[in-house]
């Protein structure tokens, strides 16, 4: 069939429409980029993560409402084939698809869960992850069902690292109970090289090793289903 007016017109309105999700989200601090030919989503997680607590305005947060919309139109949007969580966080309250964690900063608390989450995870040499017990603000009832909560709380998140990460549970634990490193605190400070020697971390590199293993593990997939 000739190539109608119409059809041009669809054309340039289709490009304009993969421009404009191709442009970064200011307010949630996302962007869509094309590698390789590729789509690959990177969604960061910076500063303390706000959910069921408003914090000040001064404090940098990434907030709930932002990054679960974002994960469910990435995991149903046919476009985008592989996603990157780019983390420096202190943590808060808080697969299908190729995924990869990148720790820039830092991956304290609860972030040392979220770095550990996706199917390959990376840190910078100079990024610190902090590991520590579980700790709760403000009051706090010395009943022993509220031990036996955080005892739970606590043996849930070091059966998920264990499982997602190559260190076991009981190394683990040994990290969240250290004495002498933190000041009237038990816990462990790790840099980048300290995080990969443990297990906790896959391997060193930055967001070109990144989006080099999105790409390639994408790449692997498509192979496997045009096999089959």
């Amino acid at each position: 069939m000739p190539h109608t007016n119409e059809d041009t017109e669809k054309e340039i309105e289709n490009e304009e429409a993969q421009t404009e999700d191709l442009q970064p989200n200011l307010q949630t601090g996302s962007i869509t980029v094309q590698k390789d030919g590729h789509f690959i989503h990177c969604l960061t997680v910076i500063g303390q993560i706000e959910g069921h607590y408003i914090l000040p305005s001064q404090n940098k947060t990434t907030k709930y409402e932002h990054v679960i919309p974002q994960l469910v139109a990435i995991e149903e949007s046919d476009d985008v084939e592989g996603l990157l969580i780019i983390l420096n966080t202190v943590g808060g309250d808080v697969e299908t698809k190729p995924t990869a964690t990148l720790v820039l900063g830092g991956g304290h608390s609860i972030g040392v869960p979220l770095a550990v989450s996706c199917r390959r995870s990376f840190i910078v040499p100079s990024a610190t992850m902090t590991v520590h017990p579980v700790r709760m603000n403000g009051l706090v009832l010395g009943v022993p069902q509220t031990l036996s909560y955080f005892e739970k709380m606590q043996d849930r998140i070091v059966r998920f690292i264990a499982h997602n990460a190559k260190i076991s549970a009981d190394d683990f634990r040994a990290l969240m109970m250290k004495t002498g490193e933190l000041v009237m605190d038990v816990g462990t400070v790790l840099d980048g090289a300290g995080a990969v020697d443990c297990g906790l971390i896959d391997q060193m590199g930055g967001l070109s090793d990144a989006l080099a293993f999105l790409n390639r593990t994408i790449e692997e997939e498509h192979h496997a289903v045009d096999g089959h």
